[in-house]
C-alpha cells in the first residue's frame, strides 16, 4: 500500500504543479486580450489569431486546470444529501463515482478524441478564419487535460481506499462535510 500512496502523491504533486503553471496563463489571457481591444479600438488594427490565441488559453486552463481543481475538491458537488450522510458512506459514493462516472468518461474522452489530434496533426488544418492558427495544439489539449484528471481521479480514488481501509486519516474538514445555508 505504501507504493500505491506514493503514486497518489506523485500524481497530486503533478497536478499541484501544472495548475500553478496554468494559473499564470490567465494573467497572459488578460495581457493578451486587453492588447488586442486596445489595439483594435487605438489603431484599427486587429487580428483572428490573437482572437484565437486567447480561445487556445482559455481551453488551456479549462482543461490542464481540471485534476488540479478535483484534487483541490474544488468541482462542483450537488451535497444536500451528500452532506447529511455518515463520512464513510461519502467515501464510497466518491469511490462508485470515481470507478464509474469519472474513470470511465475520462478514458472514453481520451480515445475519442486521440484520432482527432492525429489526424489534425497530420493534416496541418488550420482555423476557417482569415489568419486563423493550426487546429492540432488546441485539440492536443482535450487528451491531455482527461488523462491529468483521470489521473487526479486514481489519486483520489487510493486516497479514498486507503481512508476507508484505515491506513489514511481522515483530513476533511466539518466545513466540507457540512450544507451551506441558501
Amino acid at each position: 500500500m505504501g507504493a500505491i500512496l506514493a503514486l497518489s502523491r506523485g500524481i497530486d504533486r503533478l497536478n499541484l504543479i501544472v495548475g500553478r503553471g496554468v494559473s499564470w496563463l490567465v494573467l497572459l489571457v488578460v495581457v493578451i486580450s486587453a492588447g488586442n481591444a486596445v489595439s483594435r479600438k487605438l489603431f484599427s488594427l486587429s487580428s483572428n489569431a490573437w482572437l484565437e490565441v486567447q480561445w487556445y488559453l482559455f481551453s488551456a486552463i479549462f482543461l490542464l486546470a481540471a485534476g488540479y481543481t478535483l484534487l483541490k475538491g474544488e468541482h462542483v458537488k450537488v451535497d444536500i444529501l451528500f452532506a447529511r450522510l455518515p463520512r464513510r458512506i461519502q467515501l464510497w459514493i466518491e469511490v462508485f463515482g470515481t470507478l464509474v462516472f469519472l474513470l470511465p468518461f475520462c478514458v472514453l474522452s481520451v480515445l475519442l478524441t486521440w484520432p482527432v489530434v492525429v489526424s489534425k496533426y497530420l493534416s496541418q488544418e488550420t482555423s476557417g478564419n482569415a489568419g486563423g492558427l493550426v487546429l492540432w495544439p488546441v485539440w492536443v489539449l482535450i487528451p491531455i487535460g482527461f488523462t491529468l484528471l483521470g489521473l487526479q481521479g486514481i489519486s483520489e480514488l487510493i486516497k479514498r481506499l486507503a481512508i476507508l481501509g484505515g491506513r489514511l486519516p481522515d483530513i476533511a474538514e466539518p466545513a466540507e462535510t457540512e450544507t451551506a445555508v441558501l
